[in-house]
């Protein structure tokens, strides 16, 4: 309930054999750094079989390994391993397509039995102008531009792919479908896996056609004028379908009757999506059957940015806070692999304040690799651009719909290729700036650093006051406090100016308890002139410009029992 997650982007973590790309084994060697930081578990973007039209997202095949990535026995030894180290290994589980190269695909294309309907399949509407050519069924777009649905030359119809052509959706009204997806799910746990981060769950289901076998046109959303923008339609009928949530339902009764079955933790349940926040909470569970243990809360990726003030966080904090349903985990994602990275979204003298305000929250806190150590987007020109939704948008716009700046290789060290890697070309470009920000840099300077402050925070989430302790955010100024208050222990104060004047600050009685007269800094961030452990009057604390600390002070309880056993009087 209140563990940190890690996601590694496995082609960019660490590669082992000198191809350029990173690996399994890449990955087992770095599993010490992952205990380092503090964190209790992982999950991998996925490992799976693939020709990689969209690096990994488009699987070939459910139940093998990406050969680029390593064997099945790497993984068993990444699994063995990581279980030494006590930490928790997520696969990314992508349910709503396959690859076109699936044998699923290639047997529903060619219509074998039992595989007619595996995928969302339809002849097209009439086209007047040449009969020998049907015209797409309806005006549904792909999130990678252009027409939802592709004609199969072979099976004579349009298959539906919300993503790349690559990327058939699967047929989730048929039961076979979903059998096949829940067995998917049962091999990787009887390999070992904790849990799954589920993939573009909002997209799983589509309207169901109409009693002539058509689907409706979505509605214009009125934003463009192209019909091949993902944002010309408003994705009314190929979005959050209510049969997705119980399709949830059912992936979580299939992890929870595997922990029945076999013992240990729970098997955990991630799950990818940016719907409104009324939806995202029905993930949750409905009051009879439990979905999601982690619905990914996405507002500060969505609601936040350079500009935002103390309160636009506050704000952002207070309304997951609020919405979410009683007795649930709450969760915080500053980043992934599919935006740009916290330090270029939010600007570098952010850095360890965003991660002090992340570790702070209550429930899970989820760190994308290489946000610990600040690294930002890299900038990559058309002709290195591999992103298929970039590629597809074309040289002059593609730097609105890129995902590779933000998938560069880790930066280890300041050796070639940034000690990611021995080949001479990497998949992607290495950052221009690994040679000043890299691990190794930031574990052997004299001084502070993001590193040791994203340890740091690591070492202090097992605080009680942090792990059990309630939820108290207050602004004074340009400076964002968060309470986390425990009777019987210290209580932890973060202070993280967002503003670029200094500021001064009283938490003296913020919070639901009064302080004692003076605290410690617990951990700072690298532009702070104060230390570790040295002490500090709570009544008045002064920030300087971006500056973040986290403070522990006792509280004073008799005054505040003193307070609240008074009779009340009415006055």
């Amino acid at each position: 309930k209140a563990d940190t997650f890690y996601q590694i982007y496995p082609r960019s973590f660490k590669d082992s054999n000198g191809d350029g790309i990173g690996d399994l084994r890449g990955i087992i060697e770095k599993l010490p750094y992952l205990r380092e930081l503090g964190v209790q578990g992982f999950w991998m973007s996925p490992i799976f079989k693939s020709p990689m039209a969209d690096f990994g997202y488009d699987i070939s095949d459910y139940y093998d390994i990406q050969p680029e990535y390593g064997t099945m026995a790497d993984f068993d030894a990444l699994v063995a391993e990581a279980k030494q180290l006590g930490l928790k290994v997520i696969l990314d589980f992508v349910p709503n397509h396959s690859s076109d190269e699936n044998e699923w695909f290639k047997k529903s294309e060619n219509r074998e039995a039992g595989f007619e309907d595996f995928y969302v399949w339809h002849p097209g509407k009439p086209n007047p102008a040449d009969p020998s050519k049907p015209l797409p069924p309806n005006n549904w777009v792909s999130f990678f531009r252009g027409s939802a649905w592709q004609w199969s030359d072979k099976r004579k119809e349009f298959y539906l792919h919300q993503f790349s052509v690559k990327q058939p959706d699967l047929n989730y009204r048929n039961p076979r479908v979903v059998d096949q997806m829940k067995d998917v799910m049962r091999f990787w746990l009887k390999r070992g896996v904790d849990g799954y981060r589920i993939d573009a769950v909002p997209t799983l289901f589509e309207i169901e056609p109409d009693a002539s076998g058509n689907y409706l046109d979505e509605p214009l959303s009125g934003n463009t004028n192209d019909p091949n923008d993902p944002g010309y339609t408003i994705h009314i009928y190929t979005q959050d379908r209510n049969e997705t949530l119980d399709m949830v339902y059912q992936w979580r009764a299939v992890l929870d009757e595997f922990q029945k079955d076999n013992g240990g933790d729970a098997r955990v349940m991630m799950t990818e999506s940016y719907s409104r926040i009324d939806i995202v909470m029905k993930y949750y569970g409905n009051g009879t059957v439990l979905g999601s243990h982690i619905p990914f809360n996405f507002r500060f990726i969505t609601d936040l940015g350079k500009d935002s003030s103390a309160m636009d966080i506050d704000n952002t904090i207070k309304y997951w806070m609020s919405n979410m349903p009683t007795g649930q985990v709450a969760n915080w994602v500053m980043g992934n692999h599919d935006q740009h990275r916290v330090a270029s979204r939010f600007g570098e003298n952010k850095i360890d304040l965003l991660n002090m305000v992340l570790m702070s929250l209550p429930g899970v806190a989820i760190t994308y690799n290489g946000e610990e150590i600040g690294m930002t987007d890299v900038w990559i020109s058309y002709n290195d651009t591999v992103d298929p939704a970039a590629c597809n948008a074309g040289p002059d716009k593609y730097q609105y719909t890129t995902r590779d700046p933000e998938r560069t290789p880790f930066q280890w060290d300041d050796s070639k290729d940034a000690g990611f890697s021995t080949a001479n070309h990497t998949w992607l470009p290495m950052s221009p700036s690994y040679r000043e920000v890299n691990v190794k840099v930031q574990q052997e300077v004299d001084g502070n650093s993001h590193l040791k402050v994203y340890k740091r925070l690591g070492y202090l989430r097992r605080n009680l006051a942090w792990m059990k302790g309630t939820l108290k955010t207050a602004v004074s100024g340009d400076v964002l406090v968060i309470f986390r208050e425990l009777k019987g222990y210290d209580s932890m104060v973060t202070l993280a100016n967002n503003g670029g004047g200094q500021q001064t600050v009283d938490i003296s009685k913020m919070g639901y308890l009064p302080l004692e007269k003076f605290g410690v800094y617990r951990a700072v961030s690298v532009n702070s002139i104060h230390q570790e452990g040295e002490p500090v009057a709570v009544g008045r604390i002064v920030l300087d410009p971006f500056e973040s600390v986290v403070i522990s002070a006792k509280s004073n309880y008799f005054y505040y029992e003193v307070l609240n056993s008074r009779p009340n009087d009415g006055k």
